[in-house]
């Protein structure tokens, strides 16, 4: 009988700031988390990534390698980071391939949104399910698919 190669989740070399809540099951490793954050029940925050002080993430959010958030930001149930855009088939484990994205000071990201690699600036609102392609350089808000600004 074949036995799988088991990995278990959790926290592992993560630099919390002051006053940080984590509501466990969470897989956290290698990145920083800002002062007075909340991290809610299964989340994943990979290596490299940097998040900003008094920033909230709900359940079930996944934020990928080369993300870095801004101060003051949410992050909504099932939000969803990418830093492979698949230009040439999937880059599996070819780091060289992917991008970086970039959240500005308080951004407000509605739940089940998939954020690609891009710059958002501050003061900006996602709409759920919103499915952000090309950078915002415009404080508002944007909805649909792909997202447009529309306030």
């Amino acid at each position: 009988m074949n036995r799988p190669t088991i990995r278990h989740s959790g926290m592992r070399d993560v630099e919390f700031g002051e006053n940080v809540t984590v509501v466990e099951p969470v897989n956290l490793y290698e990145c920083k988390i800002g002062d007075y954050s909340f991290i809610g029940p299964f989340v994943e925050i990979q290596k490299g990534v940097e998040t900003g002080n008094n920033c909230r993430f709900q359940s079930h959010s996944f934020i990928c390698e080369l993300v870095t958030i801004g101060n003051n930001c949410f992050i909504g149930h099932g939000v969803m980071f990418i830093n492979d855009k698949m230009k040439t088939g999937p880059a599996y484990h070819d780091k060289t391939k992917w991008e970086k994205t970039v959240i500005g000071d308080n951004v407000f990201i509605g739940s089940n949104a998939t954020i690609l690699p891009v710059t958002i600036c501050n003061n900006v609102v996602i709409g759920a399910g919103a499915v952000v392609t090309k950078s915002i350089v415009e404080p508002g808000t944007y909805a649909g698919n792909p997202a447009r600004k529309i306030e």
